[in-house]
């Protein structure tokens, strides 16, 4: 046996070896994409590493103390497009930088405190379009060497320290640039010298942002015969008078579109004066948008007087006193007003308006009638409005609306059928409660609509021609509504391009073998949540488009054998979880039925027996024909034989699980597994795994083969041997979805417990967890083991952000390469493509 002196002799100086090397040469970096996309953040890297591609597209190295960018540093990735710096600590950047990187694009230098640029630190830069530099502690742009990047277009250098507006001379040569964001820099003054050069460039595109800039002064003049796409001065000015002087300043400037106001968190003006708006009419303006104003003064039509030669307007977040009258000489096409806590309804007349947006305005509650003769687009959602009758063209005063949206208010009295307003294409009245819909065919004047929601809005429907006159209609949705006796008549007659229907949430407990006849193209209905005893498969058999039936939350305990050929031979998805079926001899056709269509069933493993008691839960698929050839004798057992099998039979059970594990080490513990990882997830978060998990696991690359028991199991098999045999022994890691659905599953859990086992007895498997969603801890502490594990372990969150997502899937992947043999083959295949 070695001594302890010669054992720390050598273990000394190896470890001396290990410290020395540097953390570049480990292969520190993310693969996203093998070849074209690495991620390196937060590695402590020093400098650019030496082992990845030269292949490579997008390189992010942000947070790592880079400090000193060297010339022809990144000249090893002449195919970059993508390049992130961010928070570096680069403080100085030297020439010929980037030399090489012909195809970059994307340039990112945010956070780092930069103290020297060479004159040539940004060339080679031939094909860049964005440069982010914001919070680089640059003071001016004059010094900042970009003149020769004539293929830019956004130019992003917020948050610095820039004093001058002067824009440089060089700007002359980006013909390209289109976004200039100056905001909160230190820029308190304007002089017309600033802007010369865009003289210069009289064809430009270009907006300017100057937010949360301490704007003070502005020469006359500066901004005369200069033409501009955009112009931001949000939170700018600290008075009123500061303000004015300014926007008269821009006399003289013709712009696409001129947002002025204050941000949500930033405000320096107590109240506005409608006299600070009277320099625009001295401007050019298409658009203009102004946000986030306390108070105005009560004399709102000077207000709309500075505005009249506008076309589009739009009003976020501000006090306004609603006028009586507008002036007659407004053009506006557009007007936009939103969150302005308007007192009364504003029936104007506006002969030129086409569209116009007044929503979220709570102060307002009843509906006036208006007069826009123009109008083709109008919405009044989440206002709380009571409309007493409804609806004509003299409601609204044109005949050429074509979209109409009265969503989220309160009363709506119908007492017309959109008489004169046969153009509509769009209508919206879900959750507000319609008042006298179905006495007579209210939507009878509507030939040309194709999409119409009456959801949530407490209709009864009794009057068969409700929906008469739809000839066009496309979609329909009227969920959580009610009808006569809970019983679905054909109310769907002339509705012949209908594709789209949703019948949710509305207490159905009967459909007549007649209510779809009328419908050759629909392609999706949803039942769900309803009272359905029976499926009627008779009613779904002229609809010979469908692809996708929703059954799912009824109360359905089976279907009579000849209605089990009766589905339309288009279907392709048919949900009938959640239903109460019953597991006995009587429907042993239907079970069979079942089990030979698994393919075209939703979630099919999570449909479970409601009755027999002694079958609550047990997965439809768990039932055996045989059963029912038993004889009656097997009845007459005596209580104490059914009591001793029983105990016997849970006994065997429990530990037959534990045996199958352990055989399954030592027959499986050196081959090859066939899955990269088994998923141990509740049926209600499959739409998360299918739309998420696979999709970015198995269609990325490199790809990852998952195992999933609605996919991958052995039609015929147990489940709990497909769990084992499919799931366990062929993969090299477990990931497990945590969530509320996930604690409360017996069959999740019952997966959970049996991975703890598999993960002690196989010295390579390991577990992953994923917790969906935040669980509650009483509910989190019923599973006491699951609970240690999570405290004591690290785990992944899923956050549904851009940043969030980046982070996780990133961490995931990382988790499953670990360990994952890799080909030659395999990685020439993914470059090829």
């Amino acid at each position: 046996m070695m001594s302890p002196t010669h054992l720390a002799g050598i273990l000394i100086p190896a470890m001396a070896f290990l410290s020395c090397l540097r953390p570049e040469s480990w292969d520190p970096c993310v693969q996203v994409v093998p070849n074209i996309t690495y991620q390196c953040m937060e590695l402590n890297l020093s400098k650019i590493p030496n082992n990845i591609p030269t292949s490579t597209k997008k390189l992010d190295l942000s947070f790592n103390p880079l400090r000193h960018l060297g010339s022809h540093c990144f000249s090893n990735f002449p195919e970059l497009q993508v390049l992130d710096l961010s928070r570096c600590e680069i403080q100085i950047i030297e020439d010929d930088a980037y030399q090489g990187l012909n195809h970059l694009s994307i340039l990112i230098l945010t956070g780092n405190p930069i103290q020297r640029l060479f004159p040539r630190a940004f060339s080679g830069l031939s094909s860049l379009k964005t440069l982010v530099a914001k919070e680089t502690k640059l003071t001016s742009l004059e010094d900042f060497p970009i003149g020769h990047l004539k293929t830019l277009k956004e130019l992003n250098v917020a948050h610095n320290l820039i004093h001058s507006f002067k824009l440089p001379a060089y700007f002359s040569n980006m013909p390209n640039l289109e976004n200039v964001d100056l905001s909160n820099n230190k820029i308190q003054n304007i002089y017309r010298e600033d802007l010369q050069v865009l003289h210069k460039m009289p064809l430009l595109n270009l907006s300017l942002d100057l937010s949360l800039n301490p704007l003070y002064f502005i020469q006359p003049g500066s901004f005369k015969e200069i033409k501009l796409h955009e112009l931001t001065l949000r939170s700018n000015f600290d008075s009123t008078d500061v303000m004015k002087t300014f926007i008269q300043g821009l006399a003289g400037l013709k712009i696409n579109q001129l947002v002025l106001g204050e941000f949500k968190n930033e405000r320096n003006l107590e109240s506005f004066d409608n006299s600070l708006l009277e320099g625009l009419c001295n401007l050019t303006i298409e658009k203009f948008r102004i946000a986030y104003f306390d108070s105005f003064s009560e004399d709102t039509t000077n207000l709309f007087n500075h505005l009249a030669n506008i076309s589009a307007i739009s009003l976020a977040h501000l006090y306004l006193d609603t006028p009586k009258y507008l002036p007659k000489n407004l053009r506006w096409q557009r007007l936009e007003i939103v969150n302005c806590n308007l007192e009364q309804f504003p029936a104007w007349e506006l002969d030129s308006l086409k569209e116009f947006v007044l929503t979220s305005n709570k102060g307002i509650s009843t509906f006036a009638e208006m007069k826009m003769e123009s109008l083709e687009f109008l919405d009044l959602s989440r206002n709380g409005l009571s409309f007493k009758t409804c609806c004509s063209h003299s409601d609204f005063g044109t005949t050429r609306l074509k979209h109409l949206d009265l969503s989220f208010n309160e009363i709506i009295t119908m007492t017309s059928n959109f008489l004169g307003l046969e153009q509509l294409e769009y209508l919206d009245l879900q959750h507000s409660s319609l008042k006298q819909a179905s006495d007579f065919s209210v939507f009878l004047s509507l030939r040309n609509l194709r999409y119409l929601d009456i959801s949530y809005t407490r209709t009864e429907v009794v009057f068969q021609g409700i929906f008469d006159g739809l000839v066009s209609l496309q979609v329909l949705k009227m969920a959580d509504n009610s009808f006569q006796d809970n019983f679905l008549p054909n109310i769907f007659k002339g509705l012949t391009n209908l594709t789209f229907l949703d019948l949710s949430r509305c207490h159905l407990e009967r459909v007549s073998e007649e209510a779809f006849v009328s419908l050759p193209k629909l392609q999706l209905i949803n039942m769900s949540h309803n009272s359905l005893l029976s499926l009627g498969t008779l009613a779904y058999e002229p609809l010979l488009s469908l692809q996708i039936l929703d059954c799912s939350f009824n109360r359905i305990v089976a279907f009579k054998e000849q209605g089990q050929q009766h589905f339309p031979s288009n279907l392709v998805s048919l949900n009938l979880t959640r239903n109460n079926f019953a597991c006995d001899c009587e429907h042993q056709s239907f079970l069979q039925w079942v089990k030979d269509h698994r393919q075209l069933l939703v979630e099919v493993e999570q449909m479970v027996c409601a009755k027999p008691l002694d079958m609550q839960d047990m997965p439809l698929l768990s039932f055996r024909n045989a059963t029912c050839q038993r004889s009656k004798t097997i009845i007459s057992v005596s209580v104490f034989t059914v009591l001793m099998v029983s105990l016997v039979a849970v006994l065997a059970y429990k530990f037959y699980f534990h045996l199958m594990l352990l055989a399954g080490c030592k027959r499986y513990n050196r081959g090859e597994s066939t899955y990269d990882a088994f998923v141990i997830y509740s049926s209600q978060d499959e739409d998360w795994v299918r739309n998420e998990l696979v999709k970015n696991l198995e269609e990325g690359v490199p790809p990852f083969q998952l195992c999933l028991h609605y996919r991958d199991f052995i039609p015929g098999v147990a489940i709990a041997a497909n769990i084992i045999q499919e799931g366990f022994y062929k993969s090299r890691k477990v990931i497990v979805v945590v969530s509320q659905h996930f604690i409360q599953s017996r069959w999740c859990i019952f997966e959970y417990e049996i991975a703890q086992t598999w993960q002690f007895l196989s010295s390579r498997a390991g577990i992953i967890f994923i917790v969906l969603q935040k669980v509650e801890k009483s509910l989190l502490r019923q599973q006491v083991e699951l609970y240690r594990l999570l405290s004591r372990n690290t785990y992944l969150e899923w956050e549904d952000s851009v940043l969030g997502r980046h982070i996780f899937w990133r961490r995931l992947r990382k988790a499953l390469l670990d360990g994952k043999p890799w080909s030659p083959e395999g990685t020439e295949d993914a470059e090829n493509s």
